[in-house]
């Protein structure tokens, strides 16, 4: 398959129409499209009251593949009830991520127990009957809740208050796999873990970093500010070990002259070592500051320990950070001298910033870059983690997380009288871990795919079959519901985003709420998330004043609690009838100030990691495809990429040739915690040498339980591996 030289474009288009033909006709399409819903796919802030295809301030029209391909596989028809009776799960299991997705959409409550060898269709009275069951025969703390950020505010609001009600803080969520250390990291250098800008900055800065990360194959809408921003003579500069298609030339099919003669995105682009990160960082700090492009006056005025960060900087060896990042001294030069002729810059990253050991470091390093010359604190500057899930910010600040921040604990309990438990609860892994220990004997999953999602597929597929039950609440099938199962296991259906009867609410990575109207179901069968929490809560723990659950399966009253306890949540009690949507209070800096204890942002200073890996191993990071969103697989090519399937390890040629290997034949890919048999070795110019790449999840076997301390994100990158010819 030979790769495509821009992103976007034609092919972006035609595509557009075969998926829009498969779901019944291109106007079916856009009506779906155009509902006045927060789109189903990445967090960036298109739809809600402005309409659908429209993003938060207003411009038309914005779409991208991934909205249409979530919207696509909502539209699909059900599964035939003759489905179950046909498939066993062990050939379930042999189906790939996009064969499962395209099996339909799921319309009937479902179990699996004992030693059956078949899903069975059972009816909505028996499966919460087995729920409600399950939780009564158990400890609270033997029970975890699991979220995922395609879910609404409301639901996620619901389902934590729930557990928490029935006795455990084991409630965590998807984020603890991808961004986890973006909050930690930001929380702890300037007192907020979100975006410290709006979209309005994004359009209007001169300079972007983007930092590991691939928004034109992941969040394609984002490439249409980035094309505005060279337009107008500002710089984008790329960090990552691999040279992206779309991150070089983009098409962006709404602009006539993008479509036709294509847009340059980068401006320089770096390709440092997986792992590398951190020495590069602290590298284009310390030019910074030995070219005397500082801003000293605000670091003396709005920042702490930068006198420290500044002789740790000078007692670096260039020497030691060439080594460490793979980046000569002369290239790093280059990205400061840059910097230092910007007036506003932005500091955008994602997973290939948070999936490593030394995660919330990075972060840390990242906002030290950013405070260096005071681009913090004003308009069209700041730090902007590019988040994943449409709402998957929303569901941590509405609660979905082991320990509930001090202000929601306290006004949940002095605002409603309820006794809440205080013990910290468990995050994602440490279910995992209480799982394959017997320690916990029933998960409950809102949306999203534990198994996919997780490193060590091997364990966590052990680990999820040590439980009593497994609950999922999902749309369509993914791997999750054949290698994940319990000694009982239920898959619910409930009802996307646009067909619920209720309206619910979004939170973008702008931190923006949006609201979502619903609309008319597509099948017989699916239920609201929000009414299914609902019932089982009502039959677990009962009504008792002031908590009514049979009246909280009415988002309106969801949200007058929101409102009441969630500082900044505040104008969402009257979004059902204003439809005024709002930006949460407190998280934009526009001006100096910072929500620490001393009102100053943090500086922190970080030994620089040794970069890993022997003459015979590869750094290995994980990736998604252009076909793909998260652990949602549409297409099994990489349209990017050049490659027409998934079976693939890609590395750099130079080593192939010293590892004494053959582009094109089958290796054994090999690390610590696995390994996988006849994979093709495809070579890939593209990547820096001595690291290779892999899809996600598919390579999920090969990475290890190894996460970063603070924040406890696992490293899906810098794994080592090791290739051997498999004839």
């Amino acid at each position: 398959m030979r790769k495509v030289k821009s992103g976007g474009g034609w092919p972006a288009i035609r595509y557009t129409l075969k998926k829009s033909r498969q779901a019944g006709g291109v106007m079916k399409m856009y009506r779906a499209l155009r509902t006045r819903n927060a789109c189903k796919t990445c967090a960036l802030g298109m739809g809600g009251q402005r309409g659908g295809m429209v993003n938060e301030k207003g411009h038309f029209p914005e779409v991208c593949k991934k909205s249409l391909q979530a919207m696509a596989a909502d539209m699909q028809g059900a599964i035939e009830e003759s489905f179950w009776k046909t498939y066993s799960v062990a050939q379930l299991q042999k189906f790939t991520p996009r064969q499962l997705e395209e099996c339909g959409r799921l319309s009937q409550p479902l179990r699996l127990s004992g030693d059956r060898q078949y899903y069975e269709p059972v009816s909505w009275e028996t499966a919460i009957a087995s729920i409600v069951g399950q939780l009564d025969s158990q400890s609270a703390d033997q029970a975890f809740f699991y979220f995922s950020g395609r879910s609404s505010n409301e639901a996620g609001f619901l389902l934590q208050l729930f557990a928490r009600m029935y006795g455990t803080n084991n409630v965590n969520n998807c984020s603890y796999y991808c961004h986890q250390a973006s909050g930690v990291g930001l929380t702890s250098a300037i007192g907020s873990g979100t975006a410290t800008v709006v979209l309005e900055d994004l359009e209007k800065c001169d300079t972007v970093f983007l930092i590991g990360g691939n928004p034109a194959s992941n969040h394609p809408r984002m490439m249409t500010s980035l094309m505005k921003l060279r337009r107008r003579g500002g710089q984008v500069v790329v960090i990552n070990p691999v040279v992206e298609t779309g991150l070089v030339n983009f098409r962006v099919p709404s602009d006539v002259r993008s479509l036709f003669f294509g847009s340059e995105i980068a401006s320089q682009y770096v390709q440092p070592h997986i792992g590398g990160d951190l020495a590069l960082l602290n590298g284009i700090s310390k030019q910074i500051v030995e070219s005397a492009a500082h801003d000293e006056s605000y670091l003396r005025s709005q920042t702490d320990g930068w006198q420290e960060w500044l002789e740790h900087l000078e007692n670096l060896e260039w020497d030691e950070i060439v080594e460490k990042s793979g980046v000569t001294q002369d290239v790093i030069r280059e990205i400061a001298d840059c910097y230092s002729q910007s007036k506003s810059t932005i500091f955008s990253w994602t997973m290939g910033i948070t999936h490593h050991e030394h995660g919330v470091q990075n972060v840390q390093a990242i906002a030290n870059l950013a405070l260096l010359r005071g681009m913090v604190g004003r308009p069209h500057c700041g730090l902007m983690p590019i988040r994943g899930h449409s709402n998957v910010q929303g569901i941590g600040s509405v609660g979905a997380t082991p320990k509930l921040k001090d202000a929601i604990f306290k006004n949940l309990q002095s605002n409603y009288g309820l006794k809440l438990p205080d013990k910290v609860g468990r995050d994602t892994l440490s279910c995992m871990e209480g799982a394959a220990k017997g320690e916990l004997k029933s998960g409950f999953c809102l949306g999203g795919n534990l198994y996919g999602s997780n490193p060590d597929s091997k364990f966590a597929g052990e680990s999820i079959g040590r439980l009593d039950q497994i609950v999922y609440l999902s749309t369509t099938l993914n791997t999750g519901h054949f290698h994940g199962i319990g000694r009982e296991t239920f898959i619910l259906p409930v009802q996307a985003r646009d067909e619920e009867s209720q309206a619910t609410t979004q939170e973008s990575m702008f931190n923006f709420v949006r609201m979502s109207d619903g609309g008319k179901p597509r099948l017989e069968g699916p239920r609201s998330e929000v009414d299914v929490i609902a019932e089982i809560a009502e039959r677990t723990i009962g009504s008792r004043p002031p908590v009514n659950w049979l009246e909280l399966n009415q988002t309106n009253a969801i949200r007058q609690m929101i409102g009441d306890v969630v500082p900044g949540f505040e104008k969402i009690k009257a979004i059902g009838e204003t439809g005024e949507e709002f930006q949460i209070a407190g998280r934009t800096y526009h001006q100096p100030g910072f929500n620490t204890p001393s009102g100053r942002a943090q500086i922190h200073s970080h030994e620089l990691p040794k970069l890993k890996g022997s003459d015979q191993q590869l750094r290995l990071m994980t990736v998604r495809s252009e076909g793909q969103f998260n652990t949602v697989v549409y297409e099994e090519e990489d349209l990017y990429r050049g490659q027409t399937h998934r079976n693939v390890v890609l590395v750099n040629p130079q080593d192939i040739d010293r590892l004494g290997l053959k582009a094109s034949e089958y290796v054994r890919v090999v690390s610590e915690t696995g390994c996988l048999e006849r994979v093709e070795l495809v070579s890939f110019q593209e990547i820096k040498s001595g690291n290779a790449l892999m899809y996600f999840p598919e390579a999920n076997i090969l990475v290890s339980r190894q996460v970063d301390p603070k924040s406890r994100t696992p490293a899906f990158k810098g794994v080592l591996i090791t290739l051997e010819s498999a004839g």
